[in-house]
């Protein structure tokens, strides 16, 4: 702020203009396995999210007459079945959910292959899916996913937030075309943090986002009468970008280039693998459960514990543990290790006083929060 904005003022744009782009770039170098030119920050997820999903379907509907059904899972994340809700209202299509409400709550090949077969795959506009499922934390194949999708002639938009900065991640390679996700969760960019779009390179000039903002614009400072869209990934970018909060992101991406996203997945699994050996010998005792699988390779970073009594367990872990858990209807507490931040010693720490609390029976006594809908 005072190096760049108080001596520069408005002159600053000279630097600033492409911010969201060369932050992109920092994002698919040092998280998604992705090339230049292919992600920008900007907006929110569920915006991207939106954007992005518009431009299949619409695409999907130009090129392919009769393309009118868009297919996600019951247990995707509740922004991106309503986002779909909407969209396919909007667009006059047949939302198709594929019920993957049992077990570890994920969609296997087997189980998209066989609902894209029940509709046709010849009216199949968009697949829209989880890298990691948010409540189980089950880690989807991406890339055997993404080729049943475009083997049905249509695209599968990613939504990677709880997997960005956590899964090696590698867009370019698995073909995947279109991904979104957010940069503060496992990225640490701060509480309401951009999000980030990727478009492959391949699908960046025949993709139409329906807000047409002027930083999308060929000739951005022509301030031309019609609107005429950028080719490149510019073309997806609507309006101005905080440029404090790129700050934020680029110090974080930083930190997790520096310690390289391999390395940071490995501890992730290891991490992941050690509280379920833990869960097994002291909370199963205990009437606990577990939805998250138990193959590393399927499952992301957080584990899910069930419990008849899981509101009230999550109440007292934060009030009288001190332990942070997320509480996830009807019975369900994630807990997380963070690579990047926490220690193993930690994850023990925190698991033994859920253990104790749950023994004693004290989470009985604690009162439910008042005046808050956070869980």
């Amino acid at each position: 702020m005072t190096k760049e904005w108080a001596a520069k003022v408005v002159q600053g744009w000279e630097d600033w203009i492409d911010e969201a782009a060369r932050t992109g770039d920092l994002i698919g170098e040092a998280a998604l396995g992705a090339g230049t030119g292919q992600v920008l920050a900007v907006d929110t997820t569920s915006v991207n999210l939106y954007q992005l999903c518009y431009a299949a379907v619409s695409h999907a509907q130009r090129s392919s007459g009769g393309r009118s059904v868009i297919i996600t899972d019951v247990a995707n994340f509740p922004t991106d079945r309503y986002v779909l809700q909407g969209l396919a209202k909007q667009l006059h299509c047949r939302l198709v959910l594929i019920d993957d409400s049992e077990g570890h709550e994920f969609v296997t090949p087997e189980s998209l292959h066989a609902t894209i077969s029940e509709v046709g795959a010849q009216t199949v506009a968009l697949v829209s899916l989880s890298v990691v499922q948010y409540r189980s934390g089950a880690l989807h194949d991406v890339e055997r996913l993404t080729t049943i999708v475009k083997d049905a002639g249509a695209m599968l938009v990613w939504d990677a937030s709880h997997a960005v900065g956590l899964i090696d991640l590698r867009l370019d390679a698995w073909g995947v075309d279109l991904a979104v996700g957010c940069t503060y969760k496992y990225c640490n960019a701060g509480p309401g943090a951009p999000g980030w779009l990727y478009v492959n390179v391949s699908r960046q000039s025949e993709l139409q986002v329906p807000i047409q903002g002027w930083f999308a614009q060929k000739d951005q400072f022509e301030m031309g009468r019609d609107f005429e869209r950028a080719s490149d990934i510019r073309g997806f970018q609507i309006a101005t970008p905080s440029i404090i909060s790129m700050r934020c992101i680029q110090a974080s991406m930083q930190v997790i280039k520096e310690a390289g996203i391999r390395a940071i997945s490995n501890k992730a699994e290891a991490g992941t693998d050690f509280m379920l050996r833990i869960f097994d010998e002291w909370l199963v005792p205990l009437g606990f459960s577990s939805s998250t699988p138990r193959q590393a390779s399927q499952r992301g970073g957080h584990i899910t514990l069930h419990h008849p009594e899981a509101y009230q367990i999550s109440v007292a872990l934060r009030d009288v543990a001190k332990v942070v858990a997320d509480y996830r209807k009807p019975d369900a507490l994630r807990v997380a290790m963070s690579p990047l931040s926490n220690s193993f010693v930690e994850v023990m720490e925190g698991l033994r006083r859920l253990r104790d609390l749950v023994r004693s029976g004290q989470h009985r006594k604690t009162k439910a929060r008042a005046n808050s809908r956070v869980t």
